[in-house]
């Protein structure tokens, strides 16, 4: 079976969205590195949708008008995501 990007929304697209829920939607974003002894527990990444193991490093997210919307990233998806870059 082969899929087609036509027609469903392609990675550009929901990177794009991803961009507009995290750029000033819900005001200004504070960012935190985790460091890898910190990382207790595994979190998916909203910019890549692959698991953050336990004991990896990360970039926690928070929104400042919306704390609950908190999600953890990959360091270099939060740097993709900021930058604009897509894959």
């Amino acid at each position: 079976m082969r899929f087609s990007r036509a027609r469903g929304v392609g990675i550009s697209r929901v990177n794009t969205m991803a961009r507009d829920i995290w750029d000033d939607l819900y005001g200004e974003v504070d960012t935190r590195r985790v460091q890898p002894y910190e990382a207790l527990k595994e979190y998916l990444c909203p910019g890549c949708n692959q698991e953050i193991p336990s004991g990896m490093g990360h970039t926690v997210a928070v929104p400042r008008e919306a704390p609950d919307l908190r999600r953890h990233w990959h360091h270099a998806c939060w740097q993709r995501r900021s930058t604009g870059a897509t894959r």
